[in-house]
């Protein structure tokens, strides 16, 4: 009789071990994701805190405030530069002060030295510079097609 109790038991522990693997395997999986979530996170966290410090110092020495990081892409500005884009582009420089959105006496004014563009308007510049010659000129005639309809609701 000993033998048929000891079975049992030995079954009955089987299956209670066979039944609690089953329930937290998925515990164990999300406990190592969970895991691996942490440790990202702390490494995260270290190059942040190791930013700040960076910063910091720069502050105390420079004495001025850092610059954002979308500031520190400059963009680059050349007289020259804004002449041999309108010419690649084939286009006046009262078009592409239209693309720009200023004036044809501002683009002549910076392909001469005499100005230069503000903020906004280097972004614009750095955008028209991966632009085509049949990109800009659909884009001015968007362009003409948007003062035409303004006109026409004034009218």
């Amino acid at each position: 009789m000993p033998n048929i109790a000891v079975m049992l038991k030995q079954e009955i522990t089987r299956l209670a071990r066979r039944e609690t693997r089953s329930l937290t395997k998925s515990l164990s999986k999300a406990s190592a994701q969970f895991r691996k979530d942490i440790a990202e996170l702390k490494r995260q966290n270290s190059k942040a805190h190791a930013e700040i410090v960076r910063l910091q110092r720069q502050l105390l020495k420079g004495g001025t405030a850092p610059v954002a990081e979308a500031d520190t892409k400059k963009v680059r500005f050349t007289a020259a530069g804004v002449t041999s884009q309108r010419k690649r582009m084939g286009i006046s420089a009262a078009d592409y002060g239209k693309l720009i959105g200023v004036t044809a006496h501002t683009v002549y004014k910076w392909q001469h030295g005499a100005a230069k563009p503000r903020r906004a308007q280097l972004e614009a510049l750095a955008a028209l510079r991966g632009m085509g010659k049949t990109e800009a000129k659909a884009r001015l005639q968007q362009l003409g097609a948007k003062a035409a309809a303004g006109r026409k609701k004034k009218g």
